[in-house]
């Protein structure tokens, strides 16, 4: 298992190693990496001081201010926006993509971007959301994208389609999303020092239909990495980013 891999192929390709399958949850995108500011789309365009500069308004919350800092600094450029990202983010899907071992099961991200999925998705790799599969015996459902933010990131729905995904689904054995669910303890990232929006739908859902497990990952630095709710172990699968390390499920 992993999940926000924003861009880290070379230790994706070494994942699945020894295990029966791969399943990715999403986050392959790197736009900006708020560890290492030189990493990532925004810094290849617009330098590395303009992309501290919008991480510390962004941290602050003046989303306001970012945005106007990143529409002057797309003025500047002269170019399509729209564009230019596609290009950039289709040469990372390439090489995500094609790290992937057989078989991978994924869903999206909050950062990615579905329609271009198919193109880069090889066979081997089975894309799911709001979807089911069956591996090695048990029911694993696929919830991907995130729920609106100020963020505004490319893959973020209302929450009446993310519960309608949810619904979808029915009984299963794990639960898989990119987002967590509505829980302080497992939405609250340490180091940004706020909480990502997890999911009232995803927390009704565990408490209704009690899966053995709920995967998901968007928080890169959470106050519980793991917790109980009711009958059901809840695990951040990690930010393989930064760690490089799968989290294995084993039955």
């Amino acid at each position: 298992m992993v999940s926000d891999v924003h861009g880290n192929a070379k230790d994706l390709a070494m994942a699945g190693d020894g295990a029966d399958a791969l399943i990715c949850l999403g986050d392959l995108v790197l736009f900006l990496d708020y560890a290492d500011h030189s990493r990532g789309i925004f810094p290849d365009l617009f330098g590395v001081e303009n992309a501290h500069l919008i991480v510390e308004l962004r941290t602050a919350r003046r989303f306001d201010e970012a945005r106007e800092l990143g529409r002057r600094l797309w003025a500047g450029l002269g170019a399509d926006r729209e564009s230019v990202i596609e290009s950039a983010v289709r040469r990372q899907y390439a090489e995500m993509f094609a790290a992937f071992p057989t078989p991978t099961y994924a869903t999206y991200g909050n950062v990615d971007i579905p329609a271009l999925w198919p193109e880069y998705a090889r066979p081997g790799t089975t894309v799911l959301d709001g979807e089911r599969v069956e591996i090695g015996g048990l029911v694993f459902g696929f919830v991907g994208g995130g729920l609106r933010t100020p963020m505004r990131t490319p893959y973020e729905i209302s929450d009446e389609d993310f519960a309608a995904k949810i619904e979808a689904l029915g009984e299963v054995d794990v639960l898989c999303s990119h987002i967590p669910p509505e829980v302080p303890e497992l939405t609250y990232d340490t180091v940004a020092r706020r909480f990502e929006r997890g999911s009232h739908a995803l927390l009704d859902a565990i408490r209704r239909t009690r899966p053995r497990y709920a995967l998901f990952g968007h928080v890169h630095q959470p106050f519980a990495p793991r917790m109980r709710v009711g009958a059901t172990e809840c695990v951040n699968v990690g930010h393989f980013a930064s760690t490089g390390r799968p989290w294995s499920l084993q039955w």
